[in-house]
């Protein structure tokens, strides 16, 4: 089983939540490779199992020029995909909040509701992406 999870993060909201999940599969002794986009080297999407995408929505609702360049680059829509990504509803209010996150998951038609964090992931919100995490495991029945 070949889990990769990539991610953009400028605040580093978004690379917590994936170091969490990076975590929480590792304990269940899966093999995840890291991803961060627009720094390391593109990827061969199909030598994957399963990805998670992670990002952060940008002005106003947007989704990153890096994320876009990643879906490009991947060239195709893999099937198993899930989605996370941190917002603030500061700016846009919930209308906007982690807009990319929604795109992406209606981009790639997942299986899984995208993750949607506030800020950080600390406190009760790490909780959230466990509990994320373990539906996304069980309803893939993703084992070691």
């Amino acid at each position: 089983m070949n889990i990769l999870i990539a991610y953009l993060s400028y605040s580093g909201n978004t690379e917590e939540v994936a170091e969490i999940i990076s975590s929480h599969l590792s304990n269940e002794s899966i093999q995840v490779e890291m991803h961060r986009i627009g720094i390391d080297l593109p990827i061969n999407a199909s030598l994957y199992d399963y990805i998670f995408i992670g990002t952060f929505t940008w002005d106003m609702g947007n989704t990153p020029d890096e994320i876009k360049d990643f879906v490009l680059e991947i060239g195709y829509k893999p099937e198993d995909i899930a989605v996370f990504g941190t917002g603030d509803t500061q700016f846009g209010g919930d209308a906007l909040f982690c807009k990319a996150v929604d795109k992406l998951v209606k981009f790639y038609e997942s299986k899984w509701s995208g993750l949607k964090i506030e800020q950080s992931p600390r406190g009760s919100q790490e909780q959230i992406v466990v509990e994320w995490v373990e539906g996304v495991l069980e309803d893939a029945k993703i084992t070691a």
